[in-house]
């Protein structure tokens, strides 16, 4: 009687993870990224209750993805350096070095030459930094590529040598304040789309990705390749516009201030309600730099010629350069990569504080290092993704903000960080190790 009765039961578990598999396969989800995504809101749900409910509200979702921002634009670029089985310690270092320069020239040269409140001061800071960026990462990538210095010790010593440059160039002393226009890559009230804006950026999303699923499909049929069942394809679709719309009604949902509300009111000649008036922050301009970083660079590693050297390059160096790919060249272009990337954070950065210090970028090569290493990034090379890398600059933002809600000093924040980014490489040796 007992043996028949344990039958079913055990009938019934092996059904269950079986129809989990099934569903798993089905939808081709990365196993990994789902697990991240489940730690992370583990993480969040952890922090909201100790914190007394102030983590999921509003104003912290919103503020998080703006403190995310400079750290998932420059992880999307560290994903190309470690598959190519490099490193770059200096990103935090180039961020403070071009951050300080880009203050600079808007704040003390260009004044000179276009006048104060130039529409053209903005586009010229942030392409003149952007080039010392590339300039410095072309100038450690060629050292790294074609003279055959170690990755490490270049950028290691980059680290020294451009932060000791952000002090040089302004003899330590703190630039500010920045362009009006410069400024609104930062966030704020007035770097942010607002509302409407938001609403139909999300909506345009939700129909590109429902397109991109349909032209998948296309291609799968046109070249023979194995179809995702139609329901997997729907349950996909159906829980990315969830997402979507879901992060669009969180961030309309933060408000700006009474008193900045009323001074816009004021200023716009728009009469106050007896309620006060309400506007919603939306997505922040710093956000959709990093958005629109993310497509790029996924564009970048899954539809160029580039995207595959590199990761040719991660997985075999020896055959890739026997293939005729010339590896050092595109080891270099992606250091170059890697610098236009982080001066485009410190861009974020800076506008962010309206100010330029001396400490801009301090640890952030960790934090970036990490992103992508608990993204999914393997340190021997040859596997990442840049969504991946996003969400564990996503996961790495909401560790910190959320120390700092509970009061956590700033060394055992380091101690935090250092221990997740060690778990992080275990978890990939074991995953790499059963994988093989």
């Amino acid at each position: 009687m007992s043996q028949s009765a344990s039958e079913p039961s055990v009938g019934a578990r092996a059904s269950t993870g079986g129809g989990l598999s099934r569903f798993v396969r089905a939808t081709e989800v990365d196993t990994r990224m789902l697990g991240m995504v489940g730690a992370l809101l583990v993480i969040w749900l952890v922090f909201h209750v100790l914190s007394g409910g102030i983590f999921l509200t509003p104003r912290n979702l919103w503020n998080l993805t703006v403190q995310t921002s400079s750290i998932a634009v420059m992880a999307t670029g560290m994903v190309l350096v470690i598959v190519t089985r490099n490193i770059d310690l200096s990103v935090g270092s180039i961020l403070g070095f071009t951050g300080m320069a880009m203050a600079a020239l808007q704040a003390n040269i260009l004044p000179g030459m276009l006048g104060f409140d130039s529409p053209f001061t903005w586009l010229l800071t942030l392409a003149a930094g952007i080039l010392v960026g590339v300039a410095i990462g072309g100038l450690q990538g060629y050292i790294i590529a074609f003279m055959g210095v170690p990755a490490f010790i270049v950028t290691l010593g980059g680290l020294l040598i451009w932060r000791g440059g952000a002090w040089w160039l302004t003899s330590g002393r703190t630039v500010a304040p920045l362009d009006d226009t410069f400024r609104l890559m930062g966030g704020g009230a007035t770097g942010s789309l607002g509302e409407t804006w938001t609403w139909i950026l999300a909506i345009l999303a939700c129909l590109a990705v429902i397109a991109s699923l349909v032209f998948a499909r296309k291609r799968r049929v046109r070249f023979g390749f194995p179809q995702r069942p139609v329901w997997a394809e729907v349950t996909i679709a159906a829980v990315t516009t969830i997402i979507i719309l879901g992060a669009a009604l969180v961030l309309n949902a933060y408000e700006w201030p009474s008193a900045i509300a009323r001074r816009y009111a004021e200023a716009a000649g728009i009469e106050v309600p007896e309620g006060g008036l309400h506007i919603g922050y939306g997505v922040a301009v710093p956000v959709l730099i990093a958005i629109v970083v993310g497509i790029v660079m996924t564009f970048v590693t899954q539809r160029t010629r580039f995207g595959r050297y590199v990761f040719a390059i991660g997985g075999n160096p020896e055959a890739a350069e026997l293939a005729g790919i010339n590896t050092r060249w595109v080891v270099m272009k992606v250091f170059m990569l890697m610098g236009g990337l982080a001066a485009l954070g410190a861009a974020i950065s800076t506008a962010r504080l309206n100010a330029a210090t001396n400490a801009l970028g301090t640890l952030d090569e960790l934090y970036v290092i990490a992103a992508a290493v608990i993204g999914g990034t393997s340190l021997a090379g040859g596997a990442g993704t840049i969504i991946g890398a996003m969400l564990g600059a996503l996961v790495m933002q909401s560790l910190q903000s959320g120390m700092v809600l509970l009061g956590v000093d700033s060394p055992l924040q380091s101690i935090v960080v250092g221990v997740v980014l060690i778990i992080a490489v275990w978890i990939d040796t074991v995953y790499r190790r059963r994988a093989a």
